[in-house]
């Protein structure tokens, strides 16, 4: 992908300190326990990288030190995230944590793993229960849909004031076909009746237009991140590009703002992992100079080439040309 497309979002970097300051700095971003150029060694200093445009892939993530192999780069909340339908009466509703106790008796209900996460949650919590989603669910459940869960939370929280709603502009969307876009229209014309039928009233959802549902699918579609949470598994990172994950690990998706500036590559230096909950954590897997860009795998690496090609192609609307596939590996 060439710099020209992505030409438009280089203004928006500007605003990235200011605008997305509590992203980058006070909740999604920590160094590792590591002190190098953190004069109280005592706190946590700021993560070694900076976001910068690269000559090819739009915006990335470069070192600002040498990071050494296995070192923590930073940690990331999300400001987005919703559980997947099968495990949402499993995981806790803010933070996807697995339950350790699951009440059976009431299999609607959902719940959390702690007061914290309950105090939290409010911000769409409140808003959300107030509507019946039964037929949005089912809609979502048909037609194997995971992303219109994350705009319908997003949007209460645009309701109860939690969020502003252009709360992901910053975020490049994805380039969007006919068919898909008449396949959100449905979703979006689903959402809206959902919430006129619980009396939320049309003031309340004046954000709530068809540009503003379209144009955050758009940008949940390639910046979204599929929650594997590690947990027991994780005893070595570092012994391979990825942790050995079972496929029951999968407990939803979630939104971030720095780790989405992380361009791929199909041998990364860097990895994205979970360990109990939706908190994020960047960790360097070889050695990367000052100046190097960090880059993560969006995708299963061990797959062969040509697959890694149509997935990347069909999920992410680009062909990768790093190293390992210009060898054809």
């Amino acid at each position: 992908m060439g710099l020209v497309r992505y030409s438009r979002w280089a203004s928006r970097l500007k605003t990235l300190n200011s605008q997305y300051k509590p992203f980058l700095s006070a909740t999604s971003s920590f160094s590792s326990g590591t002190t190098a150029g953190n004069e109280n060694p005592g706190r946590p200093g700021p993560p070694p990288i900076q976001v910068a445009l690269t000559e090819s892939s739009g915006r990335g993530v470069f070192a600002t030190r040498k990071i050494e192999n296995g070192e923590l780069i930073h940690t990331a909340k999300p400001v987005l995230s919703h559980p997947s339908l099968s495990t949402v009466h499993r995981v806790c509703y803010f933070c996807l944590r697995k339950l350790r106790n699951t009440d059976t008796s009431q299999p609607q209900r959902v719940s959390f793993c702690s007061d914290d996460c309950k105090k939290q949650a409010k911000g769409f919590y409140d808003v959300e229960m107030r509507a019946d989603w039964s037929v949005y669910d089912d809609y979502c459940r048909s037609h194997g849909l995971k992303y219109p869960l994350l705009v319908k939370r997003l949007a209460c929280m645009v309701m109860s004031g939690a969020a502003p709603a252009n709360l992901l502009d910053i975020l490049q969307p994805a380039s969007l076909f006919a068919e898909m876009i008449s396949e959100m229209e449905a979703g979006f014309g689903l959402l809206r009746s959902t919430f006129r039928n619980s009396n939320i009233t049309d003031e309340q959802m004046s954000f709530l237009t068809k540009q503003w549902y379209i144009g955050i699918l758009a940008r949940i579609r390639i910046n979204a991140f599929r929650i594997e949470l590690v947990g027991g598994l994780y005893d070595d990172l570092l012994s391979s590009a990825a942790a050995s994950i079972d496929a029951e690990a999968a407990v939803g998706n979630a939104v971030y703002i720095l780790p989405s500036f992380y361009n791929h590559d199909c041998d990364p230096n860097a990895h994205i992992i979970w360990i109990e909950n939706t908190d994020a954590r960047l960790k360097a897997l070889r050695d990367v100079d000052a100046g190097e860009e960090l880059r993560i795998c969006y995708i299963d690496a061990s797959m062969d080439h040509d697959a890694r090609q149509s997935i990347l192609s069909q999920g992410f609307g680009f062909q990768c040309s790093c190293l390992r596939c210009l060898s054809g590996d």
